[in-house]
């Protein structure tokens, strides 16, 4: 849909593109999100009917293509890449080929980066780390996720996925936007932009990151709203007094004083808008507005002291570390209780080009916990059915060792060419692996899934056509999926 041929938002083009500086100057004031058609989710402000919500802020669809299977989305990213050959794709065939050389037959002469390209061999390396079957699914689980393995049969794990992209960079700018390049919105804000928010008081996308040493960078543009208006952009959550920054009054400035404050400046900016008709200042009206209700409602979300002793004791002692893996994911959990529509998490650490056996018992055992308690949690909730969990990174790992193989120890390169990810609840495909690599762990062998299509199948989980969902852009319809991708439906349920 073009935003600037909406009905409700038609103005003057010349005044429209002459201002661009729609947001509050701090993301989290500039990301707040409109509202959907539908009945407000918990602790949404009911004095308001839902109809007489300005349209700007309510999806641009005024119903889904068909009907949705999920509601809203986590999202929980492994920033780095971590190795699918340690964690989901057993490989026997690398343990019995240990040390020796990956055959020309199997590579066949595909890139590699330049931080192995230059080694004189590839020597193959098996994980260390004992593999087994769980569940009624029998799925394939290493030893390092005991707590995922018991929530096997609630996984659809994703063996062939597969990207274009061989850096960091590019690969999560990638994921996070469906383009290499920096600019375009991050998948919370297109679902943002169609199907709006379902609580007034919060933002539709939000972001949590593990606080944790950061290997690689994760810039704010990773949850920007790129050319779609700024109110579609992820507002970050954060640990510590002030979860939201830029939220709380300065001191000596009361509530009260900043409601008289916002009436005059609404007046103020009404003028503005009679006189240059530019839906931006709409806009600003409605952030400032969003901004106020945060104040009473971020405080409310994020004071996970509240939880009982017995969900502190299934997230694990780490849910009591603000900041930490465990900690967000039960924080993500209240946010979706909430009607928040996309949550995104990142953990970064997994780039592990040296001391794989080291680096990835670390990070699992900060993460392993949280997942499979969210998992539980939710389903004890009732919440799972509608909620679309997701688990990978950017692109896995070679089955060849970076540097010096040892008994002990080994690293692993960049792999994009296959590598796994898995999704659970939503519509999802319960106790189920889709996709296969060849004996090597290099290839797919069977049923690839690209970014792409990986895209339009959480799309039209959502109830979107991926290729109906677009925004014009300098005289180009954009959408997430750019101008490919197909629904994987052997996965949906």
């Amino acid at each position: 849909m073009d935003f600037l041929n909406d009905p409700g938002l038609r103005g003057n083009r010349r005044h429209f593109f002459s201002r661009t500086s729609l947001g509050l100057g701090g993301a989290a004031l500039a990301s707040l999100m409109g509202e959907s058609l539908t009945t407000p989710a918990r602790g949404a402000d009911r004095s308001k009917p839902v109809d007489a919500i300005d349209p700007a802020y309510r999806g641009v669809l005024a119903q889904p293509h068909f009907a949705p299977k999920a509601k809203r989305v986590i999202y929980l990213f492994m920033s780095g890449g971590p190795s699918q050959l340690d964690l989901f794709d057993h490989k026997p065939l690398l343990n019995q080929m240990n040390g020796k050389d990956l055959p020309d037959s199997i590579r066949n002469g595909q890139r590699l980066t330049g931080m192995s390209s230059n080694q004189a061999t590839l020597p193959l390396a098996g994980s260390i780390f004992p593999f087994a079957r769980h569940g009624a699914s029998g799925a394939w689980v290493s030893d390092l996720l005991p707590q995922t393995a018991k929530v096997a049969d609630e996984l659809c794990f994703i063996r062939s996925l597969y990207t274009e992209a061989i850096n960091h960079d590019p690969a999560i700018t990638f994921f996070q936007t469906g383009s290499q390049i920096a600019g375009r919105p991050s998948m919370g804000s297109w679902l943002s932009y169609g199907l709006g928010s379902a609580n007034q008081n919060l933002p539709t996308f939000c972001v949590l990151i593990s606080k944790r040493p950061v290997d690689q960078p994760l810039y704010s543009r990773l949850w920007g709203n790129g050319f779609l208006p700024s109110i579609h952009q992820g507002v970050q959550f954060r640990a510590g007094a002030e979860p939201v920054l830029y939220l709380e009054n300065p001191p000596g400035v009361s509530s009260a004083s900043r409601r008289k404050m916002l009436d005059r400046l609404r007046e103020l900016h009404q003028i503005e808008y009679d006189a240059a008709l530019d839906p931006a200042v709409n806009a600003r009206i409605a952030q400032y507005e969003m901004a106020y209700r945060m104040q009473s409602s971020v405080p409310e979300v994020a004071g996970i002291a509240s939880e009982p002793e017995h969900i502190y004791d299934l997230y694990g002692p780490d849910a009591r570390n603000p900041g930490s893996f465990a900690a967000n994911c039960l924080l993500a959990r209240r946010l979706a209780e909430r009607g928040v529509r996309f949550i995104q998490l990142y953990h970064p650490g997994w780039d592990h080009h040296g001391g794989l056996p080291g680096g990835i018992r670390q990070l699992t055992k900060e993460t392993d916990h949280g997942c499979a308690a969210l998992i539980r949690d939710l389903k004890q909730r009732g919440m799972l059915d509608d909620t679309l969990v997701l688990w990978g990174g950017e692109f896995g790992r070679t089955n060849y060792s970076q540097g010096k193989l040892t008994p002990t120890d080994y690293g692993r390169d960049h792999h994009p060419r296959c590598f796994t990810v898995w999704a659970a609840g939503g519509g999802i495909k319960p106790g189920f692996t889709f996709g296969a690599t060849d004996d090597f762990g290099y290839n797919v062998a069977e049923n690839p899934v690209h970014v792409h299509d990986f895209h339009a199948t959480i799309l039209a989980l959502l109830g979107i056509d991926h290729e109906r969902l677009t925004f014009k852009h300098q005289g180009r319809y954009y959408r997430l999926t750019d101008v490919s991708g197909n629904v994987v439906k052997d996965v949906l349920a």
